[in-house]
């Protein structure tokens, strides 16, 4: 025998609101009225908890500012939703609130409480683009290195990828920054007048090689010429950052007729985000990745572990079908209760 129920005006609310308003009069999709019956009964079940007392003595008056709130705070601290996932539960519940007021004049006053809690702002998780390691594969293949150019502009996002370097410091780059012997580097002058020193890769090594036997056919390595330099007016200049980014855009076109995981606009620090998100993704740890891009602090390089999270909870969503026990935010119960008959009868079931 079921309890009986205290506020029969509350319940009656949400079986109408749930079976009715929403799917015949605004014509909600079972996609939302889903959110809306799980934002409602997770409320229910914490304010009964919170009252401790039945789900059939939950009353309006226990919807109070300061139990909505609480609610709110044991969805982040416990549950650990995110903000956008508190805002959205809030919201859910402020309309049935409005649906209330609407219906039933006395849940105005209700509606007026909870309006006063905010929606909490969310801080915005800063987003990468980057390259997959076949995009930068076939990328760098775009060059025409039968011709002077194609090889000095092949090398160039080679060696991009490979330091991580942003692309003032590979312009800035003398022959005296290239360090050749048992353990081949490059000295990079990054933001601030830091220097810092990044290995170079066997096979970056022998592009190198090939390079300086075009551009810096038996020069003196200790040379202050620049490493990347074009020819104006007969005079040697370094490389302009513009003029890279032109032609580096020029490539990734071509390249994305050729394959379709080549971003829409390829420029040089795409090679830099690129270079660090395949470092982490294939175990370094965060903190060799923030030295080796020259970070300042360590929270800058967060980015990527970031990224590489969302990736993969989006690769996971994508691989679980609809109807998989996974994608519901509640498993269900297997014990029947008067509160499971009560959430059945008025909608929340």
């Amino acid at each position: 025998k079921m309890s009986k129920i205290a506020d029969e005006t509350l319940f009656k609310l949400i079986h109408d609101f749930l079976l009715i308003y929403l799917p015949t009069q605004r014509n909600s999709s079972p996609n939302t009225i889903r959110a809306y019956k799980t934002s409602l009964e997770m409320l229910l079940d914490f304010i009964k908890e919170y009252n401790q007392t039945s789900l059939s003595k939950v009353t309006f008056r226990m919807l109070d500012r300061k139990a909505v709130s609480a609610f709110l705070t044991y969805l982040e601290a416990e549950k650990r939703c995110c903000i956008s996932t508190r805002n959205h539960r809030l919201k859910c519940i402020k309309a049935f609130l409005k649906y209330a007021a609407m219906v039933e004049p006395s849940a105005v006053i209700y509606q007026a409480e909870l309006s006063k809690i905010p929606l909490k702002k969310e801080i915005a998780s800063p987003s990468v683009e980057y390259m997959s390691e076949n995009a930068v594969s076939i990328l760098l293949k775009e060059p025409d290195t039968s011709q002077k150019l194609g090889i000095r502009n092949q090398f160039f996002m080679i060696l991009a990828y490979d330091t991580g370097a942003r692309v003032q410091e590979l312009v800035d780059l003398r022959l005296r920054d290239i360090r050749l012997g048992k353990t081949p580097t490059a000295i990079l002058s990054g933001k601030g007048g830091k220097v810092r020193s990044v290995p170079l890769m066997k096979a970056t090594v022998q592009h190198l090689s090939r390079y300086l036997s075009v551009f810096h056919h038996q020069e003196n390595m200790l040379s202050d010429r620049p490493l990347f330099y074009t020819i104006r007016q007969g005079e040697v200049q370094p490389l302009s950052c513009d003029g890279i980014r032109k032609w580096m855009k020029q490539y990734g076109l071509s390249a994305k007729e050729k394959c379709n995981e080549i971003p829409d606009n390829v420029h040089p620090h795409l090679f830099r985000h690129s270079r660090a998100m395949h470092l982490y993704q294939n175990g370094m740890d965060l903190t060799l990745v923030s030295q080796w891009l020259g970070h300042a602090n360590l929270e800058t390089t967060l980015i990527y572990a970031h990224a590489d999270t969302e990736q993969k909870r989006m690769a996971i969503e994508k691989a679980t079908p609809k109807n998989s026990p996974a994608n519901n935010e509640q498993l269900a119960r297997y014990n029947v209760d008067d509160d499971e008959v009560l959430k059945r009868l008025y909608g929340l079931k």
